[in-house]
């Protein structure tokens, strides 16, 4: 079910209206009125890969106890390879088995061996990259003693299977999210108002920012030889906000849906494009899966606390697992690849920690030459690594990129100027949001109706005319 589509409209105030009026005086019941809301909202896609998140849960929900019972160490740790051969097994064949097959094929057709396997009819379960990362940190916090399993069955599905975080994240702990679902909740006006802000602002980003962008962007990536050079840099610049808002216009309705039911979810997106290097613009950007990856995989190799070298390895390992996690595709392991290269130089300087504390201009209305530089330079790079993310293939990425420059000619970015003009508001109030320093004028109740009015109409406007899919659906 997606959340711009009519199902969902009405989805949502029924499962509002049975959780708060009809169940709220039984923890039990609202964690149960969730956990089937939950399998109605990801069953409205395709039922038949239910039984690979009830397969998860079961599994991660008998692991985590064996695990804090087993008596020893050797045996936690055996109960642990459980949860991730069983998990990672179920990722690794639904959304790897044809990449490596394929890749074997030509490996072998490199050396003059003809080999004739055929690749398998596998269809990618929404969101599986999402809750098998979200199981798994359930396993392993308890292997780690960081956290303690749960005995009740209703509430631990009803952790991996949230249905505004389901399918695109924020990929939650479950040190953070499980002690929510099992305690008792009250209906706030804050939380709620809190809430429906965030689902109106991501549905701005999403139906009329993001998919705006998209019919331009599909233009120029489907056929990049029809057009000039310049012409595919607009498309570039258009995908980096298509994709900025499609994603984290997503995490803002998950976060504001989950606010209307009494739960905090973390936070994914800071604003990334206002980042004055990569390593900013990686703690602002997918915040869950890159901490995730920090948590669980980086600090164990090693992270920096080891040689100058194997730290390197590390930095190279984090950014290209990363890359791999979003797709079977070398566009990916490439994209992945080149933040790794744009990373190490402030790595073996020590200054990929030098924004941290501060913002862009901090304690100034307008940024600094020097830091629009830096933006600049930032946003030029991570657009320049989103054509391989948005190709095809590695083919495809390097024609995008080695299109001859020419004038900005073709009659077709006429029809980009909407998705520009949306792309203006998103940034500017995105500037303000990031600086939490609205203008005095927009402090007017009235006011603030009147823009809540305009953009729910834009948002009305486009509705209708799209309603496309989320382009983190597919990992």
């Amino acid at each position: 079910m997606l959340f711009n589509s009519t199902e969902f409209l009405l989805f949502l105030p029924i499962v509002f209206g049975l959780y708060w009026f009809v169940t709220q005086r039984s923890l039990k019941a609202q964690n149960l009125l969730l956990l089937v809301a939950s399998y109605v909202f990801y069953g409205w896609w395709d039922w038949r890969f239910l039984g690979l998140i009830a397969l998860s849960t079961i599994v991660d929900f008998l692991v985590g106890i064996r695990i804090e019972e087993a008596p020893d160490k050797a045996r936690k740790k055996r109960w642990l390879w459980v949860s991730l051969v069983v998990n990672l097994g179920i990722l690794g064949y639904f959304k790897y088995a044809n990449f490596f097959i394929e890749n074997w094929i030509t490996a072998w057709d490199s050396l003059g061996v003809a080999m004739h396997a055929s690749t398998l009819q596998v269809i990618l379960p929404v969101g599986i990259s999402f809750y098998t990362f979200q199981t798994l940190s359930y396993s392993i916090d308890i292997y780690r003693g960081n956290l303690k399993a749960t005995r009740d069955p209703v509430a631990f599905g009803a952790f991996v299977s949230f249905f505004p975080q389901l399918v695109a994240g924020p990929i939650e702990r479950a040190t953070n999210l499980l002690p929510q679902i099992t305690s008792h909740r009250e209906f706030t006006y804050e939380q709620g108002r809190d809430g429906m802000r965030l689902i109106l602002w991501g549905m701005f980003k999403k139906v009329v920012v993001a998919d705006s962008c998209a019919p331009y962007v599909d233009m120029c990536f489907d056929n990049p030889e029809a057009f000039s050079g310049s012409t595919l840099i607009l498309g570039a610049i258009l995908f980096s906000f298509q994709i900025y808002g499609d994603f984290s216009g997503y995490s803002d309705i998950a976060i504001g849906t989950a606010k209307l039911f009494g739960f905090e979810l973390m936070t994914n997106f800071k604003f990334p494009y206002f980042s004055r290097d990569i390593a900013e613009f990686w703690r602002r950007w997918h915040i869950s899966l890159s901490t995730w990856f920090r948590d669980y995989l980086y600090i164990p190799l090693g992270g920096s606390r080891v040689s100058k070298p194997t730290a390197i390895r590390n930095v190279f390992i984090i950014f290209l697992v990363s890359g791999f996690w979003h797709g079977a595709n070398w566009t990916f392991i490439v994209w992945g690849g080149i933040h790794a290269l744009l990373f190490i130089p402030l790595f073996l300087r020590g200054t990929n920690r030098k924004n941290t504390s501060d913002i862009v201009a901090e304690g100034r209305w307008l940024p600094s030459p020097r830091e629009l530089l830096q933006m600049g330079w930032t946003f030029t790079a991570v657009t320049i690594a989103w054509v391989f993310f948005r190709a095809d293939s590695l083919e495809h990425a390097v024609t995008y990129l080695t299109h001859p420059f020419d004038n900005l000619i073709h009659g077709g970015v006429r029809r980009a100027w909407p998705a520009i003009l949306t792309i203006g508001l998103l940034v500017s109030v995105d500037y303000f949001l990031q600086k939490q320093a609205l203008p005095k004028w927009f402090q007017s109740r009235a006011l603030r109706i009147l823009a809540y009015g305009f953009i729910g109409t834009l948002i009305a406007l486009r509705l209708g005319k799209a309603n496309a899919s989320f382009i983190y659906f597919q990992f």
